[in-house]
């Protein structure tokens, strides 16, 4: 098999270790089950939460994004929307978080994976 790059990896959500097996379940779109990891890597059985609490860190990944986010939204509604009153940024902003949720989910584990937990690729596993 071909190797994957990182990035590759990380865009498909694919095993640190391997890069061949899945880290989720199911897909993001998915209206159940978003959240659903594998407790271990279906190819190389790598174990995703090595301890309790190991995600908590992505809880910081995911608080970046969904700050860079309402930044750009709020930029953009200062800029093109004429600053509008404090009430119409909330409406935006807000929503979109929600939209955005399962998403940033999973962002944020699969960049804690790949690029802050340590874990290091093994090519030919």
């Amino acid at each position: 098999m071909e190797d994957v790059s990182r990035l590759q990896a990380a865009l498909s959500g694919l095993c640190p270790r391997c890069r061949q097996g899945k880290i989720f379940k199911k897909p993001f779109y998915s209206p159940r089950g978003f959240d659903d990891m594998y407790e271990f890597c279906p190819h190389c059985g790598l174990r995703y939460e090595v301890e309790p609490g190991y995600f908590i860190g992505a809880m910081y990944v995911s608080y970046a994004i969904s700050g860079g986010v309402a930044l750009v939204l709020g930029f953009l509604l200062f800029y093109f929307g004429g600053d509008p009153e404090g009430w119409v940024y909330a409406a935006v902003v807000a929503p979109v978080m929600i939209v955005i949720a399962p998403i940033n989910f999973r962002i944020s584990r699969v960049i804690w994976l790949h690029y802050v937990a340590g874990i290091k690729y093994v090519k030919g596993l």
